[in-house]
């Protein structure tokens, strides 16, 4: 069974107006112990998202006598990365490793307003396999595609999988990372590989 975000997700909006200034943002992140927050429109809609490393900027700026925002809407990175209720938990890990973030805003899908929030480490319940296993079920999947362990290096961190080395064909690389995405506790697979034949090229140029 796919596990979505409604399953897991945290019903406080954690989110500010646009006019909310520094120091509100700064009590707002203390009170509920969180590292960014949303920042909504008049109609609860998120717009964008202040994290302290915004407002890490904004210390580092102003003490090199740099001019620099003092509100929410002049701090928050933008547009704001968000999911729904329905997004599946391995999407929205993936969403937060591809943008360095560790909370999304969960939004309506009929309405677009913030409906409360899902932090990395209500996600990270779902991802908790020992990284040996997972190392063993991509052994297997490599093997069932037939390629060659010997000329991997397979490594697993943070429900993170890395494949490193060489492999005959181009086409494999593809086929190998969607069976290492489809392994239960994978939030990514990550192909630092090369290839002795491009085969997708040949494929391409043949159907021209």
């Amino acid at each position: 069974m796919t596990v979505r975000v409604k399953d897991v997700m945290g019903l406080v909006a954690i989110a500010v107006r646009p006019e909310a200034t520094f120091a509100e943002l700064v009590a707002t992140m203390r009170r509920f112990k969180v590292g960014a927050v949303a920042v909504i429109d008049a109609e609860s809609r998120p717009v964008g998202v202040v994290s302290e490393a915004d407002l890490l900027l904004k210390e580092i700026d102003a003490q090199g006598g740099k001019p620099g925002g003092t509100t929410a809407g002049q701090l928050m990175s933008r547009p704001a990365v968000t999911v729904t209720r329905q997004t599946s938990v391995r999407e929205a890990a993936r969403l937060m490793h591809a943008n360095r973030i560790k909370q999304l805003p969960v939004i309506d899908v009929a309405s677009g307003k913030i409906a409360g929030t899902v932090h990395q480490a209500d996600l990270l319940k779902v991802f908790t396999r020992p990284a040996a296993d997972i190392l063993t079920e991509m052994a297997d999947a490599v093997a069932d595609l037939g390629l060659n362990t010997g000329g991997l290096t397979i490594t697993v961190e943070g429900s993170v999988v890395r494949v490193e080395g060489r492999l005959a064909r181009r086409s494999q690389i593809a086929a190998l990372v969607e069976a290492g995405r489809r392994i239960e506790g994978v939030i990514e697979v990550e192909a630092d590989l090369a290839y002795d034949r491009d085969d997708v090229m040949s494929a391409s140029s043949a159907h021209r």
